[in-house]
Formats: C-alpha cells, structure tokens, sequence
C-alpha cells in the first residue's frame, strides 16, 4: 500500500503534468501516433516495411507492442488515431490520449523507485531522491512537453538495478534483456551487464566448473528466450534483416542537430572557432569553407569539420570503448558487490554519451536515472557533488528543445525549483548538497543563470551567427559533464564505497 506521502507526490505529479498538456509537442508526437496507427492497421509482418510517413517504426519489437496495447485503448478512445492515413493528427483528444499514455506509463517508474527506497531501509535521503528523480526536469521536459516514454523504459531499467541490489542476478537479466527488446540504446550499458553477471552470478565466490556451466546456461537460456519470444516472429517471417535496418540506420552525423553536451560538442565547437579564426588569418589556417554549415545541422548525412579532421563512427566506437576502461576495472576487482555494480552502469553511460556516435542531448537521463539510484543509497560527499553539477549541466542542456516563446517561463521555473530543491533537500553528514560543493562548483553552477540571460532572452545579439546561442548552451554544460564524469570515475574507483 502506498503511504500518504507517497500518494501526495503522485497528486502533485499529476498535477503538474496535467497543466502541461497544453504546452508545445516535438515531432515524436507524431511519430508515436503514427506507430500507433501502423501497429493498429497493419500485420505484423507490415510493421517495419511501411513507409507513407516519414516517421517509420525504428524502436524493437516489444515496443512495437507496447505500441499496439495502447492502439487498442485508443481506437476506443478515438478511432482517427490509429488512421494509418490521417498523418499529423493532433486534435484534443489525441493529445489528451497520448499525454495520459506517457503519465500511465511512468508509473512503472514511481514503483521501480519506490522498490530502490525499500532496499535501502526507506531513509529520509532515499525518499528525497527517488521523488528527485521521479519529478525530474528530464521527465517533465522530454516526456510530458516533447513527448516520449523514456520515464516507463528507465522505470524497466530501475526495476533491473533493483533486482540486483537485492541480488536477483538472473531476474535483473531477464529484466535488462526485455528492456533491450524495448529500446536498442541500452545496449551502451549493456557490458557492465554482461561483466558483472558472469562474475557475480556464473562464476560466483565456488568457482566450481559444473556450478558455473549450469548457471551461465540458466542465464543464456532467459536472454536467448526473451529475444526470441521479440525477434522470433520476424525471423520465421524473413524479415528480420528488414528490422534491424530499421534499429540502425547509420547515416546520421556525428552530431545531433542539438549538439548535446559532451566531447564532441566541444570538438565542433572548436572547429567553428578555428574556422572563423581561418578568415580572419587568411593563409595561416587550412579551411575547407564548404563544410561551415554541416556540423550545426547533424540531422542526416556526415558531419563534415571546416578545419579538424572529420570523426567516423569507427573512431567514436573506439573513444567509447577506451572511456569504459573505469566501468570494466570496477567490475574486475576482486571485491564484487552490486553497488559496485550500479557504480558501473553509470560510468559505461557515461563513456557512451562522452564519445558516442550521435549521442541526443536527452540521453543524459540515462546517466542520471543510475547514478539517481545510488543517490538514494547514502553515497560519499563527491559523489553527490557531481551528482549535483551533472544534474544542473544536464538538465540545463535540454532547455533548447523546447524553443517556444510560451514555454520559456515554465521551463526556467520548474529547472529552478527542482535544482533548489536538489541542492538543499538532498544531504550528507548532515550538509546540504550545496553546502558540500567546492567554490568552483558553486561559481560553475551559478553561470548558468548568466547564460540562460545570454542565449534565452537576448539571443538576437549574436546577429548572423545563428548557431552561438546553441553553441553556449552545449559547450558551457559540456564542460560541467565532463567534470563529474571525471570526478564520479574518481571518487568510485580511488575511493569506493558500497552502501
């Protein structure tokens, strides 16, 4: 049963969602209708070939039936949604249908959270960050104003880092491994997974060969089930390489057209500095002038630098690999726990949005929403440190995406009050969160109003460089993601602490 505070955060979460509905949606409205209506009106075996819109089906196929649950309660609800030929409807009630969808389906999170509270003893501290993460500005600002279900896909992955902490080992795979069929992105975190289960759950603290075949074959049996009971049909259809052509279109740039905050924001930031550099000292920097405009766009197609050497998706598998290296040695060490374990999820999502190849901005919440767990669990002072200046940096990134004039009051206040209520509400030792981060730290995070002036009220000022605003945004929070993935690698591997 749910306790009243419990049930009081659910009120003031829907409350706040509900007063949302009216606010800007991105195309992936329309994209998740489209899908609806296309799961709806079609055979299976049509699903991944349709193409009369632009948005295709391109997530795996439990989601592709996820989406078909919901079709089913929406065709009731109003039959033009699922309309395979009634492209970009949005009336009322299809906002309101999808809008509920995504507030019903984050309740899989409230409970995984709720589950990571109970673990660790229902402490004050707990209850502070699961409620945290559960009224994030990532949820608030990429699911219920953007529009997408990443709360109920984090909420899968919780209840995952959940059953390991309470050392379900092989429920935690079977988990991880359905949330894999739901959406292919975690498969950035899916080494830690591999890693820690075959130590911690095959070859244990026995060791003994017959203990170790047996529980890597129970393990190998539950993943390979779950990804044939997804895949299964398409590959008894022939269509199975038609499906993954859909998962991975590798035609996209190196960066989004959002430049999210990480290694390779600054890289093309760099590039555009030593380009406008090149015109200004003609003769002393080579510039390829054909490329200026590429790496802002990021779409579609390659992105090509102005004076740097171009990136391929070879060099950024690699860069992600190396950047893993803290995550792999966590889970090598002779000590294994499953703290250690989440400890690594964080850092191999982090390597992953560091040094990926077209990395979204909104990926970050997949670093956050780990490291949120660990937070719920007592963790050292520099752990909530960087948590604190990661939150900030990565919060604050995804402001562009949500452009609208009518947007920018409801933005900046709940950004505010949510980091308000983070560096204050969230302690250790009895200090703040505020209280416990260096001077740098506090000086870094207090830039953001500064630049929030800069490029969200007076971005006319830049004149023709149109890209700059955007540009500030990803380089400033570039720089505070990097710092806490440098300072989280540190803190865990010199100084580990298992709750």
């Amino acid at each position: 049963m749910l306790d009243a505070a419990e049930l009081a955060l659910l009120g003031v979460s829907a409350g706040v969602k509900l007063l949302l509905w009216p606010a800007y949606h991105s195309t992936d409205f329309e994209v998740h209708r489209n899908w609806l209506a296309i799961t709806a009106s079609l055979p299976v075996g049509r699903w991944y070939y349709e193409d009369r819109s632009e948005w295709t089906l391109d997530y795996p196929p439990l989601f592709a039936w996820f989406e078909w649950v919901l079709s089913l309660a929406a065709r009731v609800w109003d039959p033009r949604i699922v309309d395979i030929d009634n492209l970009d409807y949005a009336s009322e009630s299809c906002v309101a249908f999808q809008r509920l969808s995504v507030m019903l389906s984050e309740l899989v999170l409230f409970m995984a959270l709720r589950r990571v509270v109970h673990i660790g003893g229902c402490t004050t501290q707990g209850k502070v960050a699961a409620a945290l993460a559960f009224l994030s500005p990532g949820f608030l600002f990429v699911d219920h104003i953007h529009f997408q279900y990443n709360g109920f896909l984090l909420g899968i992955l919780v209840y995952s880092l959940a059953f390991a902490l309470e050392g379900r080992d092989l429920l935690a795979g079977f988990t991880f491994a359905v949330l894999l069929c739901f959406k292919h992105i975690f498969m950035y975190i899916a080494p830690a997974y591999f890693l820690y289960l075959l130590r911690h759950y095959c070859l244990g603290d026995q060791g003994h060969p017959k203990t170790i075949a047996l529980q890597l074959s129970k393990l190998g049996l539950v993943v390979l089930a779950v990804f044939a009971i997804a895949f299964g049909p398409f590959w008894t259809m022939g269509h199975i390489g038609q499906v993954l052509a859909r998962l991975f279109p590798f035609k996209r740039g190196l960066c989004h057209a959002f430049w999210a905050p990480n290694f390779w924001a600054l890289y093309t930031f760099a590039d555009r500095v030593l380009a406008i550099a090149a015109r200004c000292f003609p003769g002393l920097i080579a510039v390829d002038i054909s490329q200026l405009s590429s790496s802002t766009r990021g779409r579609v197609g390659d992105t090509r630098f102005a004076v740097l050497p171009d990136v391929s998706p070879q060099v950024t598998f690699i860069a992600t690999l190396a950047a893993m290296a803290p995550s792999f040695v966590l889970l090598i060490r002779s000590k294994l726990t499953p703290s250690r374990f989440v400890q690594s999820v964080v850092l191999c999502a982090f390597a992953s949005f560091m040094f990926g190849w077209h990395v979204h901005e909104k990926a970050v919440i997949l670093i956050l929403v780990p490291l949120g767990v660990l937070i719920a669990r007592s963790p050292p002072k520099r752990v909530v440190r960087m948590h604190a200046v990661l939150s900030v940096a990565g919060f604050y990134s995804l402001l562009p995406l949500l452009f609208g004039a009518q947007e920018l009051i409801p933005k900046a206040s709940m950004l505010l009050m949510w980091v308000l209520c983070s560096l204050n509400l969230l302690k250790v030792g009895g200090l703040s969160a505020w209280q416990c981060l260096a001077p740098i730290e506090r000086l870094y995070i207090i830039g953001h109003v500064p630049l929030f002036a800069l490029t969200e009220l007076v971005p006319g000022i830049f004149g023709q460089l149109q890209f700059m605003p955007l540009a500030l945004v990803s380089v400033y929070t570039s720089l505070g993601v990097g710092y806490s993935w440098v300072g989280l690698a540190s803190a865990f591997l010199l100084k580990p602490k298992d709750p």
